[in-house]
């Protein structure tokens, strides 16, 4: 158990039986009154953050959570296969676990995978992914007047907004983060 005084921002705390993942906190003595800890806490289960006020007398279970490196194989309908890198042993994930994560994976993606007792709770992709475009239409010329984009559907059916220079075949560097372009890899 951790006493509420103890806590840090990134540790991983049990909560009436949810995973949460401490963000920021803030601990608050009134002129009048007793002390309290205001947390703001991410669900590691289903992603959403709350903002929670407790009593500073408060104890927290720890959450031991596990990280595997782990790489993309395939997708089977709603599942997702990965390989475990140092075992090479195969799991699937449901598509419900991986959430907006699934649309940047590509075959032979390295990723971190999330394990609370067993419980996949999601993946860590990198911040940023090499992708080749599949198909874009050629740039016209002379559209150049402000920072014109076009649509290009990448290797993996993710379609980003990308400069009017790219081409099909080209590599480009995706950010993760907020799914644009970034640059040409």
């Amino acid at each position: 158990m951790i006493n509420i005084n103890d806590i840090k921002n990134g540790m991983t705390v049990v909560i009436d039986g949810n995973i949460y993942l401490i963000l920021e906190f803030l601990h608050v003595k009134p002129g009048k009154g007793p002390a309290f800890v205001r947390i703001k806490l991410k669900n590691l289960r289903t992603g959403s953050t709350t903002e929670q006020t407790f009593n500073t007398n408060i104890k927290f279970e720890k959450a031991i959570i596990e990280k595997r490196p782990m790489q993309y194989l395939y997708s089977n309908n709603d599942m997702y296969n990965f390989m475990n890198m140092e075992t090479y042993e195969q799991m699937d994930i449901p598509k419900s676990s991986l959430g907006d994560d699934a649309k940047f994976l590509k075959e032979g993606l390295e990723v971190e995978v999330t394990f609370y007792e067993g419980e996949v709770l999601g993946i860590t992709l990198p911040e940023k992914i090499e992708y080749e475009v599949a198909h874009t239409e050629p740039g016209v010329k002379g559209n150049t007047a402000t920072n014109a984009t076009k649509e290009a559907t990448l290797e993996n059916g993710l379609t980003v907004k990308v400069p009017l220079f790219i081409n099909e075949h080209e590599h480009i560097i995706v950010s993760t983060k907020d799914g644009k372009y970034d640059s040409r890899a």
